[in-house]
Formats: C-alpha cells, sequence, structure tokens
C-alpha cells in the first residue's frame, strides 16, 4: 500500500528506538538459530509477535543478538493468542506475514483459535514453533518432557496450509524457504515451522549456506483461461442486469480502481459484505444496496431475482448467499440465472473444517486470483464505452443519502446502536480512518467505505478476543500513514482480549478503541430466547447467565491498566460524537484511547434498509 512506509526505509525508524540491545560483533552464522533469523531478515518480516518461551530460546537470542532486535523487531505480547491475532491485523493491512513465535505446545494450544480464524480469513503469517529436545536423552527431567510433542503440528494441522518439523539446520532452511513461499501463495493462510530446541543452540562447526531467497517467491496467481474469458465476454454482452459480488480481494489502490472501472464498462450493479474487507466504494452509485450484513434485507433478495447474470469475485459462501435470497438450495434447485464463480479456494478445502461452507452451482468456475480475473477483463473490454444497454436504475437516490438524521433509542442512559452506528459514520467522514472491525448487528447501512483501507473486515472463524489484537496488529501496520486506526468493539470481544492493548502502549502506536458496550452476551440473549419460545417456556429469562452485571466489569479500568487514556461511559450520541473528536485528537498526535459506550441491547438490521 502506498500509505505504509516500510519499516527499515529511508529517515528515523521509531521502533529502532525500542529495546536496543548492546552491540554484538557476531557476524557470521555460529549457532542453529542464526540460520533461521538470517532467513526472516532476508524475507523482509518486519516484526515478529511473541511470548517468550524456553523452547525458543536459541532463536530468541540469535533475533537479539545476530540480528540486533532489528528486521525482525520483537513484538512482545501478554499472550499467545494475541501474538497470532496482531500478526492477522498485520496482515490485513499489508497482504504481507509477520513472523510469530509460540513456545512449544503449550503456547501453541494458547494460540490455537486465533491460528484457525486468520486460517478461515485466508491470512499469510509465518508462525515459528519449537518443541523440546527430540532426543529424549537430551531432555532435563519434567519440563523438557511436557514441553516436547510427537507430532507437534498435528495440533493445527486442519487449519494451516502447511506444516513441517525439521531435524537439521539445513533442513530448517529448507523448510522455512517453503512456508514462506507456501503462507504467500494465494489463497493464503498460515504455514508453521516447528523447530528442536537441539537444533536450534546447536554450535556449528559447518559452512552453512543461506540462498538467495528471491529465487524461492511464490508464483504469480494463475490468471484464467482463454476459453473462460470468451465465455465470460459473450455473458457480459447479453446481460443487462448483471450483479457483481466482490468478496475477498486485495488491498491495493490499483485493484481498487480496476474493480470500479470494470463495474462501469459493464454497467454491472455491485454488492459487497460487512464480513470482507472494503474492496468497493459504497458511496459510488453502482453499489446500489448497504453492504451485506447477517440477515437479507427485501431489496437484496430483489435485487438477485432481477439479475440476469450473477458474477461472484471470490464471494465468500456464495452458496448459502443465494440461497437465503431465494430460499432455493443451489444443489437441489439452483438458481436459473446464469452464475460465473471466480476463486482459488477449492484448492485449500479440507475435510476437517467446514470453512469452505455450501457448494453452489456454477455456469462458468474460474480458478483464478479474482483481481487477475478482473485485469483479464478490463484489457478484453479496453476499446469497450461504458456501457449504456443495462437497466439498472443507477440514478435513483442512492442508500446512503436515504438515512436517518438520528435513530433514538428508548432506555434513558444508553445509545441506540443506530444512533451509535452513525456517530461512528460521521468520524469515518470526517477523517482518514481504518474501521478495524465493527461488532456483530452492525447497522449495514451506517457503512461509510471510500478506500481499500476504509475497512478490515470481520473474524472469518467467528471467533469472540480477537478484536483488541486485530486493532493492534493494524495500528502497527499503518502507525506512519496518518490514518486514524479505529477498532469499534464488542464489550465480550474486547473484555476476552484487552490485555492485547498492553503491546500497542508497548510500542506506542497510534489507536483508538470504541467498545459498544451492551453488559451482556447479547448474541446468546437472542438465541436463548429463541429456545424459550420454541419450547413454549419463559423468554423473560433469557438473560440468565448472560449479563456482564453485578458487577458491571470496568472495561475503561482495565485499558488504562494497559496504559490506554480513557472516555466515558458515554450515554448519548451527542457526547460519543464529542468523545470521537477529542480522542481523534489524542490519536492523531501519536496517543491510545479507549471510549466506553453504553448501548442499548438489540440489533438494528433494519436500520436505513428499504
Amino acid at each position: 500500500m502506498d500509505e505504509i512506509r516500510r519499516h527499515g526505509e529511508s529517515g528515523p525508524i521509531w521502533l529502532d528506538e525500542l529495546e536496543n540491545p548492546v552491540p554484538c560483533e557476531t557476524t557470521v552464522l555460529q549457532w542453529g538459530s542464526d540460520a533461521v533469523a538470517e532467513l526472516l531478515r532476508l524475507f523482509e518480516i518486519p516484526y515478529i509477535a511473541l511470548v517468550p518461551g524456553s523452547s525458543f530460546r536459541g532463536l530468541h537470542d540469535s533475533l537479539v543478538n545476530y540480528l540486533g532486535n532489528i528486521d525482525p523487531k520483537m513484538v512482545v505480547c501478554l499472550h499467545e493468542e494475541h501474538a497470532v491475532a496482531i500478526a492477522d491485523g498485520y496482515a490485513r493491512v499489508t497482504g504481507r506475514p509477520m513472523a510469530v513465535a509460540l513456545h512449544s505446545n503449550v503456547g501453541l494450544m494458547h494460540a490455537s483459535m486465533s491460528i484457525y480464524n486468520a486460517w478461515c480469513d485466508r491470512m499469510p503469517m509465518l508462525i515459528i514453533g519449537a518443541t523440546g529436545p527430540v532426543d529424549a536423552d537430551k531432555r532435563r527431567p519434567w519440563i523438557d518432557w511436557v514441553h516436547t510433542s510427537r507430532d507437534q503440528g498435528a495440533l493445527i494441522r486442519p487449519f494451516i496450509k502447511w506444516d513441517d518439523q525439521p531435524a537439521s539446520v539445513e533442513a530448517s532452511i529448507e523448510s522455512l524457504l517453503r512456508a514462506y513461499q507456501i503462507t504467500t501463495t494465494p489463497p493464503q493462510g498460515p504455514a508453521y515451522v516447528c523447530l528442536d530446541v537441539s537444533t536450534q543452540e546447536e554450535k556449528l562447526g559447518r559452512e552453512i549456506s543461506i540462498p538467495d531467497v528471491t529465487r524461492f517467491q511464490a508464483p504469480e496467481p494463475p490468471a484464467p483461461g482463454k476459453a473462460d474469458l470468451e465465455k465470460v465476454i459473450a455473458a457480459l454482452e447479453r446481460s443487462r442486469r448483471p450483479v457483481f459480488l466482490f468478496g475477498r480481494m486485495d488491498r491495493g489502490m490499483p485493484e481498487w480502481n480496476r474493480r470500479i472501472a470494470l463495474a462501469e464498462a459493464c454497467g454491472a450493479a455491485v454488492m459487497t459484505s460487512i464480513h470482507n474487507p472494503s474492496v468497493f466504494p459504497t458511496p459510488h452509485r453502482q453499489h446500489l444496496l448497504p453492504p451485506c450484513g447477517e440477515t437479507r434485507s427485501r431489496a437484496e433478495q430483489e435485487l438477485i431475482s432481477e439479475a440476469d447474470l450473477i458474477m461472484s469475485f471470490d464471494w465468500m459462501d456464495l452458496a448459502g448467499y443465494l440461497r437465503s435470497c431465494t430460499g432455493k438450495s443451489q444443489t437441489q434447485d439452483p438458481l436459473d440465472c446464469p452464475i460465473i464463480h471466480c476463486s482459488l479456494d477449492s484448492t485449500v478445502t479440507n475435510g476437517w473444517s467446514m470453512d469452505h461452507q455450501a457448494l453452489s452451482a456454477a455456469d462458468t468456475n474460474i480458478l483464478a486470483h479474482p483481481d487477475t480475473f478482473v485485469s483479464a477483463l478490463l484489457e478484453r473490454l479496453e476499446s469497450r464505452a461504458a456501457a449504456d444497454s443495462s437497466s439498472w436504475d443507477f440514478d435513483r437516490t442512492h442508500w446512503s443519502d436515504r438515512l436517518p438524521a438520528e435513530a433514538p433509542g428508548t432506555v434513558p442512559g444508553k445509545i441506540s446502536l443506530g444512533d451509535f452506528a452513525l456517530g461512528i459514520r460521521a468520524h469515518a467522514r470526517a477523517e482518514d480512518v481504518t474501521l478495524v472491525r465493527l461488532p456483530l448487528g452492525w447497522p449495514v447501512a451506517a457503512s461509510h467505505f471510500d478506500h481499500p483501507l476504509s475497512y478490515l473486515g470481520k473474524d472469518g472463524g467467528a471467533a469472540v478476543g480477537v478484536g483488541p489484537g486485530h486493532a493492534v496488529g493494524a495500528a502497527l501496520a499503518l502507525k506512519d500513514s496518518g490514518r486514524i486506526v479505529t477498532a469499534v468493539l464488542g464489550d465480550g470481544d474486547t473484555l476476552m482480549g484487552i490485555n492485547a492493548l498492553w503491546t500497542a502502549s508497548h510500542l506506542k502506536v497510534p489507536l483508538l478503541i470504541i467498545v459498544a458496550n451492551n453488559t451482556s452476551y447479547f448474541n446468546d440473549e437472542r438465541h436463548q430466547e429463541r429456545m424459550a419460545d420454541a419450547r413454549g417456556r419463559p423468554a423473560d429469562n433469557k438473560w440468565i447467565g448472560q449479563r456482564l452485571t453485578d458487577p458491571q466489569v470496568d472495561i475503561r479500568a482495565m485499558a488504562a491498566a494497559q496504559g490506554f487514556e480513557t472516555i466515558g461511559p458515554v450515554k448519548s450520541r451527542a457526547d460519543l460524537e464529542t468523545a470521537i473528536r477529542e480522542a481523534t485528537v489524542k490519536v492523531r498526535a501519536g496517543g491510545r484511547v479507549l471510549i466506553d459506550a453504553a448501548i442499548e441491547d438489540g440489533y438494528a438490521n433494519d436500520f436505513g434498509q428499504q
């Protein structure tokens, strides 16, 4: 991204002043772990997130005393889940992997949920694990035995792209080269290499050769075949009401602009999803409806029913989405409308995780990167003027112009979710904001995404507790960009991961956290209400075992303990907007602020919808 200054470029580097080691005269590879550290530098990985552990003490020493704790720089965390979530947040911005170091089997168990989440979102990440000595004769009593597993990668193998446990320094070099190549090859995802502590701590009495890593780069993503392109062009020529479903796509501005050009050239109605990062400007007149949320609106159902061509650009859960619009299974009663689906995701489908979702019918199934597909189509359509044959009504009043000025609540001292969302929207329109996250039940019509970094998407694994880590990783990636990195988190997500915020304070990265605090695991209240209604039991009891009250958790105190300034609780939209303006000034100056906003129970899925 143009907005991101890479670590190590010209000028004083802000993190160079943090945790500088006493200089060491090491200039040649002396220990096994030096070779691993050297590769991380050659991969141009700027950061390695970790919670220290004895199983990778050799690598830790190499990072500090061989590399000087720079390129990569250590990002110290308070929990292994946060280390992975921070790398996930960084990748959401940059499309590039950070490194993560996890302490033996116990650190890997801690981190497994966040790894699964990164897997579901196809985020690149180089995870370096470690184990006690594989040679049992070298193990210290007790501790090395409980930190050694026969097949450590088996703990996470179903939700990573590749793993290995090399048994020598030479094998470790090849393993890391392969892991980096695999994690950066679309569809991306975490790769895991488990290093034997004995290999790390081996004194090198031989020459170790580190190859030119540029000869082991990921291949270019596959492009669509000529025959498939001919079919698609013909389908577009026949279509009068094409719908483009833009899903998981790249973060770059050139790719963003090409999507706009393609949609305009084809006269297509464009739809995006709140699950994915921003890939098309929501204010554009061809973005006919708000981003798709958790439930289908009547307008979405009508748009799909009126389409005469549906083109999916790696749309997550295409079959499920179409079924929710039409009520028809795509395997038993597929949509009559022609469907074109472009995705590489089938190459990582396995039999353990169901994150591949339901199987969709497709009249043309294209195994290519969706942005490569966009580029190929544009090249074929270069000589074609903007479509004038489209019968979509692009001149009607845009949905974003029909939003209410206010959405007052009914509970004194609490903000309605509609008013809360309007306050966040005002912030996003007034500043160059990157919204890292939005809470469950977000009113999608309040979305305003006009840049590839406007919004970084939900967590694909539906995890809870990764939001704070995502926020820190995104803030780290965007520290010098001038963007106001803002994470809007639910209270449950915040509380499960709040000590990730310490790392933001330690690194001094600017960050704004806004907590939508309804003092409840409210989504589960809704589930309990459904159960009670279905069974003829009192729905009034839905709150039991759900509320975070008696005493209410003091989120501000917990954030303050991690080094954040805090504001709140704010109890009106006017106070929220004032708090956001005050916090923005502090964040722009390099600070970290958490706003605790008291909101009503409930969701507002129909807010601003037709």
